[in-house]
């Protein structure tokens, strides 16, 4: 075995360690997580033994993180992240994060209309943050309907019955992170700050 492939497996042990303590996790924890015992856990943190795939996949998938994380491997190819557009429902999503688990961005453009469409309220599990680059955004969550111009944000339970459109038929952009259920940005807009648009927040 080469020196830097040495180097890279001797790293693994102190960084599933370091992940664990971050997280807050004990190694009884994950290994209800990941179905590995807590001595080959323990094994792996101190050194005494080998990581393989076999260990490092549910260890991933445990702490959410990419298995080249796992591992400290270089970064290799190409570092872009190459977009590929999904249009439905008369929208265009823009994915602009790769990573599985945790929060997802998008760029959203909600295409302009000479009429605008009628809110159809939808509701799923997950938890969204919207801030507005340009254009005029409709957000009917529950009985609310509010109006946010460029530079406004926005965040809630994806669980109430919510929609976004057009509020004037023109081309709306925006940033919008989402994630699972009780996974929040720490930015929160203010409930009683009148929208410059004429809704409330």
């Amino acid at each position: 075995m080469d020196r830097t492939t040495e180097d890279v497996l001797n790293a693994v042990g102190p960084r599933l360690r370091a992940l664990r303590r971050d997280r807050g996790l004990t190694l009884a924890d994950v290994a209800a997580r990941t179905g590995v015992s807590q001595s080959t856990l323990s094994r792996l943190e101190s050194g005494r033994r080998r990581a393989t795939l076999e260990l490092l996949l549910p260890l991933a998938r445990a702490y959410d993180v990419p298995l080249d994380d796992l591992v400290g491997a270089p970064r290799t190819g190409d570092p872009r992240v190459h977009l590929k557009p999904i249009r439905r429902f008369g929208m265009t999503f823009v994915p602009l994060s790769r990573r599985p688990g945790g929060v997802h961005a998008f760029k959203l453009l909600i295409h302009a209309r000479p009429e605008p469409l009628g809110p159809t309220p939808q509701t799923h599990a997950g938890y969204e943050w919207l801030y507005v680059l340009s254009g005029r955004l409709r957000l009917v969550l529950g009985d609310r309907d509010l109006t946010l111009p460029p530079g406004e944000a926005a965040e809630f339970d994806t669980s109430l019955p919510h929609w976004l459109g057009s509020a004037d038929g023109g081309a709306v952009e925006l940033l919008i992170l989402f994630g699972l259920e009780g996974m929040r940005v720490h930015v929160r807009a203010d409930p009683h700050r009148p929208s410059q648009g004429g809704g409330r927040r």
